[in-house]
């Protein structure tokens, strides 16, 4: 085996800083290799793990079960974040590879009778309780993947785990293609009126990096609304735009992923009925912090009928301000206008004050400074896994390192799109280490040599996803199980969206919102004008969302045996049903492009956001209630929360932090729906 095609990069750990993954050391042809071998060691240690002979006891099972597989983990952790930041045609290849070939070693595990059966003899006497909630979580993996079920349904529920990894796969490469190839390119700048001259800038740009000799290029980030709509004053460009945006995934050729919704949904599923579901919505949700499906529809329902009719009021408003009936296209418009009008807020005319670097530097960074004591160093020596990607090193006030946090912000063609983030490297004691994590953004990239003005809802996103990054840096747990955002799925964005709440708190905002050129503060006022608007547009946010929260809900409520052969008929009777058909109101993201659940673990889960948000808004309440923006108050939320990972019951850790269970008011209120 030469050096060029062999798992060496990742047969040990990086003696890089914080284990920092070697990008320069790492080229393609070291993946499949090092996957090889991550299997081989980890089936290897399994087996020494049942062939022990000893009683079972937590030491020879449980911890050498969480010891086992490091070489996999260190290839996983840098190998699925490249195919989704910087994931080049090889790379594509090489995930359709490796998905049926992880599918199977994972049942290989979790269907491996003899573990299950030391797990189960493991005594739970005198173990701790973060030992003992680890063996807990081990017992119910084994169970939620169906080691109980007899022989011939375990065949099946491996072929069914092999067809949806490849599955989900194929749907997320073509999402990316899809919308890279939706990206409208207009010739006429006439076509463009009402782009700033930095907007203009930055399509032409993207014009010649897709290829064009001429024109403008207006690309297309993931949800169905695109900023652009905000400002266009050309109808007709904005209707291209909108139907590029709700088309992607849907005509004709390769990018269509419709058939492949459906045959997902379908074997979603079977194999839910396989483990004892009724349907993959309810299986889904078995893990989570919801009690159940019906739960889940309980809190919907009566928000579903508030965001509907807030909707309508507001449609209605817009149309006597367009003087014509609105149409999807015309909203983000004609809404802005309102905003501008009634409230004097141009979220347009802002984004000279919100410029990357002071957003990131002295805004993001700045409250997480302020809160938790922490600070950050560039470490322009650290290569990342890209030439845009940065590294900072992250430090506690008594000057001990939390960790690195690596920033991939601008948007390109081997990007996926949306804003996540991942670790490279996840906090444990156990393994003694820290985390390395990463956020990345679809940032469209300027000229070179020219600033990056992000739109408010992109210094939303800045906030939001770094408070996934703390969530993980903060990490101060025994097993890496347990690390981080390890949680369940519907709590895992409760610490970021609480991370948003900085955003116009008076001091932070202060600190960054400075004009680009001069370093003029923020007219005044401005925030408080913002604060004043934010209930305006509630009802269409709401109700974008929901539209998407009811048909992911939809698609994963659909018995075994009832094969879907419309899709997009299917989709339109789903929002029918759910009462939020609005046609000028589409869902946030409709099935062509429904990555989060199709391709993001979100299956059933997109409920999470605004089930998340009641926990969010209820800490934003305890915030203000205790003194707002000081280090005593983020101290007690690192302590109490961001440190617990999934060591800690989640909802237990807020009753930890909050001091009682949750409150929906805060929710309601901040919605408008009260």
């Amino acid at each position: 085996m030469t050096e060029e095609n062999s798992p060496k990069p990742f047969l040990q750990a990086s003696t890089l800083e914080c284990q920092l993954p070697d990008f320069a050391a790492i080229d393609v042809s070291h993946y499949l290799p090092a996957f090889q071998a991550g299997f081989a060691q980890q089936l290897a240690e399994i087996a020494s793990i049942t062939a022990d002979r000893a009683a079972a006891t937590f030491e020879n099972t449980v911890l050498a079960m969480e010891r086992s597989g490091a070489i996999l983990t260190r290839v996983q952790n840098v190998f699925f974040n490249i195919a989704s930041s910087h994931g080049t045609a090889d790379v594509q290849a090489l995930e359709a590879t490796l998905a049926p070939l992880l599918a199977e070693h994972e049942d290989t595990v979790l269907l491996n009778a003899p573990l299950y059966e030391r797990m189960l003899a493991v005594p739970s006497e005198g173990l701790d309780a973060e030992s003992l909630r680890l063996l807990d979580e081990y017992r119910k993996s084994f169970t939620r993947a169906g080691v109980a079920l007899d022989a011939a349904s375990q065949d099946r529920l491996r072929e069914l785990n092999g067809q949806l990894s490849s599955l989900s796969t194929e749907f997320s490469q073509k999402v990316m293609q899809a919308g890279n190839d939706a990206a409208v390119h207009v010739l006429d700048v006439a076509e463009l009126h009402g782009l700033s001259d930095d907007d203009l800038a930055t399509a032409a740009a993207a014009a010649r990096a897709a290829g064009h000799l001429d024109g403008y290029l207006l690309t297309l980030i993931l949800p169905t609304a695109q900023p652009a709509l905000e400002v266009l004053t050309n109808r007709e460009t904005r209707r291209k735009l909108h139907l590029a945006s709700v088309s992607r995934g849907s005509g004709s050729g390769d990018s269509n992923v419709l058939g492949l919704a459906a045959v997902m949904a379908s074997l979603r599923a079977e194999k839910a009925a396989l483990l004892g579901f009724a349907s993959e919505a309810e299986r889904s949700l078995e893990p989570q912090t919801a009690p159940s499906l019906v739960a889940v529809h309980a809190m919907l329902s009566p928000i579903t009928a508030a965001a509907v009719r807030n909707a309508r009021d507001e449609e209605a408003k817009l149309a006597a301000v367009a003087g014509h009936p609105i149409e999807a296209w015309d909203w983000a418009f004609y809404s802005e206008q309102v905003r501008r009008d009634e409230y004097g807020v141009d979220l347009a005319a802002l984004r000279p004050w919100f410029e990357l670097d002071s957003v990131l530097e002295n805004g993001v960074f700045y409250a997480a400074t302020q809160l938790y004591g922490v600070s950050f160093t560039l470490r322009s020596d650290l290569l990342g896994y890209h030439p845009e990607v940065r590294i900072w090193e992250v430090k506690n006030a008594d000057g001990s390192t939390v960790g690195l946090f690596l920033g991939d912000f601008y948007t390109r063609d081997t990007k996926r799109g949306g804003a996540w983030m991942n670790s490279f490297v996840e906090q444990s004691f156990l393994d003694g280490t820290q985390a390395v994590v990463v956020n990345n953004l679809n940032i469209p990239k300027p000229p070179a040599g020219e600033s990056t003005l992000l739109t408010f809802d992109e210094v939303v996103t800045c906030f939001h996803e770094f408070g996934h990054a703390l969530h993980g840096l903060f990490s101060s747990v025994r097993y890496p199980r347990f690390s981080g955002t390890n949680v369940p799925r519907d709590f895992v964005e409760y610490p970021s969206q609480v991370n948003e709440m900085w955003i116009l708190w008076p001091e932070v905002l202060a600190n960054y919102a400075k004009h680009y050129r001069t370093g003029e503060p923020l007219p005044e006022g401005t925030a408080e004008r913002l604060q004043a608007a934010a209930l305006w547009g509630q009802g269409f946010a709401t109700t974008e969302y929901l539209g998407a929260t009811l048909l992911d809900l939809a698609w994963h409520e659909l018995a075994p045996g009832a094969p879907v052969d419309d899709p997009l008929a299917f989709e339109a009777a789903a929002l029918a049903a759910a009462g939020v058909n609005l046609p000028a109101v589409p869902p946030r993201y409709r099935t062509g492009y429904f990555n989060h659940i199709f391709a993001g673990g979100y299956a059933a889960g997109y409920y999470s956001y605004i089930w998340s948000e009641v926990l969010d808004a209820d800490t934003v309440a305890w915030f203000k209630a205790n003194g707002g923006f000081t280090r005593s108050n983020g101290e007690h939320f690192r302590t109490t929360l961001l440190r617990s990972g999934f060591a800690v019951d989640p909802l237990q850790a807020f009753r930890d932090f909050a001091g009682r269970d949750a409150d929906t008011a805060p929710l309601l209120a901040r919605r408008g729906l009260i």
